[in-house]
């Protein structure tokens, strides 16, 4: 006898923790994906490409990061005989560090209020009328 299995639930949590100064946001999950994607590629320009944004979009979220903490989370040397390049800062580097793990712990506690809720949503949504 097989047993019949119902259609997975699309029921999801999505938090999104936005650190704020004033009505700027000064970090959150785009900006530590930059930030990643900086390291990874050693410049905005590369960055930008890697997420799908322009340059001019990747530059503004380093200038806001840049002007929101103490110091500047980037650092940016201008092109030359030896080419430009980019890197995080101590700070840089600090800063999302601990946002990363500010993300896994609400993730963790979280999820199990969530589980809590998610037997009692439908499979999909009713359809509207």
């Amino acid at each position: 006898m097989t047993e019949k299995t119902s259609p997975k639930s699309t029921a999801q949590l999505r938090a999104q923790l936005r650190v704020m100064l004033g009505d700027e946001i000064a970090f959150g999950p785009g900006k530590a994906d930059l930030l990643d994607a900086i390291r990874e590629t050693g410049s905005i320009s590369g960055a930008g490409k890697k997420m799908g944004m322009s340059y001019r979009r990747a530059w503004l979220l380093v200038d806001a990061m840049n002007r929101c903490f103490l110091n500047p989370l980037v650092d940016t040397a201008k092109g030359g005989a030896n080419g430009g390049g980019t890197q995080l800062t101590e700070l840089g580097i600090q800063v999302l560090d601990q946002y990363r793990l500010l993300q896994a712990e609400v993730t963790a506690i979280t999820h199990n209020h969530f589980e809590q809720i998610k037997p009692l949503l439908r499979k999909k949504p009713l359809a509207a009328e």
